[in-house]
Order: structure tokens, then sequence, then C-alpha cells
């Protein structure tokens, strides 16, 4: 397949519908209604060309700047994080309860209980 036009419809198997953000003999992107954009190579893409390419490609859009007002939200949230008292336990939140009731850790002689104060069995 050749390189196509910026613009131009096409019909992939897969992807379905899409138009043809850039394309050389080596690479060509595709931007696909249902799927987003996708990147192809040029001799091996297989898509049916639908309609002829417009005579002025498309614009790409770009991005807005984040306006003051998100800027200094994000900073909020930031300064807040860093009020949070830090986490007390290295534990995950599942073993958090046994070792709650359990005590810290595992009796050496391979008695899973221990109490708050230490090994009660040994």
């Amino acid at each position: 397949m050749q390189s196509m036009q910026e613009g131009q419809t096409i019909k992939h198997e897969v992807y379905g519908l899409g138009i043809v953000t850039a394309s050389d003999q080596e690479r060509t992107s595709v931007d696909f209604d249902d799927h987003g954009p996708k990147l192809f190579v040029t001799s091996m893409m297989t898509a049916e060309l639908i309609g002829e390419a417009p005579a002025t490609p498309p614009k790409t859009k770009r991005r807005r700047k984040a306006s003051t007002a998100a800027k200094a939200a994000k900073a909020a949230r930031k300064s807040l994080r860093s009020l949070q008292p830090p986490v007390r336990s290295t534990l995950p939140a599942r073993f958090e309860r046994s070792r709650r009731l359990f005590g810290a850790g595992v009796c050496p002689d391979a008695s899973n209980r221990r109490d708050a104060n230490g090994c009660s069995s040994c």
C-alpha cells in the first residue's frame, strides 16, 4: 500500500472507520472513531480507501494549557497530602487484623499464634 494523504477516510477490518493523520513510505498514523490513534507499517497495512482525500487536510487540535485555577487546586491537593500522618504499618490491610489479634509475628516453634505481649505458647 502506498502512503496516503492526510484527512483520507479509511476502513480497517479490525478497527473500523478512521482518518489518516500522517503517512509516509514507512509509517501511517490513523485516528479511529472507536479505538483512538494507531500507528501502522505502511507496506503491511491493509485498509479500504473510502472517498477522496479532502483538498485541505484537517488541522489537529492542540491541548490547552492548564488554567491558573487548576494549577492552584493541584498545589492545594499536594499540600494536603503532605499533612496526612504517616502510615503506621507496612503490612497490607488484609494482614492488619491478624496482627492486631495475634501479635506482630510468628512463634519460632512454628506456632502461628502470639498474644500482644509475646509468645504465650513457648
